[in-house]
């Protein structure tokens, strides 16, 4: 990035030009913004929007020279650049240092992606154990792996490997399943703070259906939630927030999910969870509970417009539509679903609900960390889905940048203008500018 002395109209100007490699090393001349300054950037921006008539899901803002305003490391407008001074004007009247990076032709930038679903403990296992259905898999590998952090040295390497990890790949927010270990899991929230990213974290609820060492009583697990939201409320700060995380209705019997219900009513958090990932476990819950997955949920009061669900495969007309009423959402893991050999998730079937959905990577059913491969997953399981069905319109590239970004805002937070974005070179390479654009990879 190239540096041009000189102030005009209280602008302080960079010009961006191709200099980075593909880990998003920030140059010195970003690193220096203090988070408090006013920015502008110009050049080329797409991002979808949703659409004001509501006849689509989404539009898509291709801004040929555009701006972003940013002011105390929030996202004030987008627009074209001949609309910039008017925009400068209504939000940056009082600003008197701004700077402006100029973005080069061959550079785009683009909304930081969401991952709506990941298992941070997991990542030291991705791309491995994929001989096993999800219930099999949980006992031979996973829970094996997760029991490791009550080891804290070792929480802290891996949690700020996967940090740093997903932040490289692009994800600028993410909600992450911790650990079922308190202590474990604040740490997790400690890496997010050090490097800049948003998350949501939530240590996880088990009571049963895993290892005794690897499991809490009833009344230990809503003490420690309790306390684990308390923690991270005390830091006080918008990047990170706790979430109500009970694994899934096989790991908690349901006194103890519907006190975890009476938890999110009392605090007003959100909630995350797994569903219909896989037919052996839909028929062990519906033999449990007598009740449909959704239902039992509903019933533990976990269906909330703040609630998003990974997976719902296998989820009944009668469930879509109650989940469309509670306005719960659903994370899509096309890799671990197909890693698992779970099945495959039909997306247009939940957007025929009007349910809002997102994508996850779910590492570590999932093999990598990466949203971008989730796209690409995404895309050749509605491919596959088309096949012998001839009227079938599968996913295409705009659909799945949208649930990578916009998707996964709507359907797993309320979105906020904070600075996640992405900067893109010669639509290869990419500089992650987090909300302090002080990152560093």
């Amino acid at each position: 990035m190239k540096t041009l002395n000189g102030k005009k109209s209280g602008y302080s100007y960079t010009r961006s030009w191709m200099q980075m490699h593909c880990f998003g090393l920030i140059p010195s001349s970003v690193a220096k913004m203090s988070s408090g300054q006013s920015k502008i950037f110009l050049g080329n921006i797409f991002h979808c929007q949703n659409d004001p008539a509501k006849k689509q899901l989404y539009r898509i803002s291709n801004e040929q020279g555009g701006f972003v305003i940013v002011k105390r490391s929030k996202i004030m407008a987008i627009g074209r650049k001949e609309d910039l001074e008017q925009a400068r004007a209504q939000h940056l009247a009082d600003e008197q240092d701004v700077m402006v990076t100029v973005l080069s032709d061959r550079q785009l930038l683009i909304p930081g992606f969401v991952d709506t679903h990941i298992h941070a403990p997991q990542y030291p296992n991705c791309g491995l154990g994929y001989d096993k259905p999800l219930l099999e898999w949980l006992q031979a590998y996973t829970y094996k792996l997760e029991r490791k952090y009550r080891d804290l040295e070792y929480s802290r390497k891996v949690f700020n490997a996967v940090v740093r990890r997903t932040l490289n790949h692009g994800t600028t927010t993410a909600c992450y399943f911790a650990s079922l270990f308190q202590d474990a899991s604040l740490i997790l929230v400690d890496a997010v703070l050090k490097y800049g990213q948003r998350a949501f974290i939530g240590k996880i609820n088990m009571t049963t259906l895993a290892p005794d060492d690897y499991v809490e009583t009833p009344e230990e697990t809503i003490k420690l939630t309790r306390k684990f939201i308390e923690s991270v409320r005390s830091k006080d700060c918008e990047l990170v927030e706790p979430i109500v995380t009970p694994r899934f209705a096989l790991s908690l019997e349901m006194d103890s999910m519907i006190e975890l219900g009476q938890l999110v009513k009392e605090y007003n958090v959100n909630v995350q969870t797994h569903i219909s990932e896989n037919t052996d476990e839909v028929k062990q819950v519906n033999s449990k509970y007598g009740l449909p997955y959704a239902n039992v949920y509903d019933k533990a009061g976990l269906l909330t417009p703040k609630t998003v669900l990974a997976h719902g495969i296998y989820l009944t007309d009668e469930e879509l539509s109650l989940l469309s009423q509670r306005g719960s959402s659903v994370s899509h893991c096309p890799d671990s679903n197909t890693c698992l050999k779970s099945g495959m998730c039909d997306v247009r079937r939940l957007f025929s609900f009007g349910i809002k959905v997102g994508l996850g990577t779910d590492v570590s059913g999932g093999a990598s960390p990466s949203i971008v491969s989730a796209m690409r997953s995404a895309l050749a399981t509605s491919i596959n889905l088309s096949f012998g069905q001839k009227n079938y319109k599968p996913l295409n590239y705009l659909d799945v940048f949208y649930l990578a970004t916009l998707g996964g805002a709507e359907g797993k937070i309320t979105p906020m203008p904070l600075l996640f974005l992405i900067l893109i070179f010669h639509f290869t390479f990419m500089l992650i500018c987090s909300r302090s654009l002080l990152s560093v990879i």
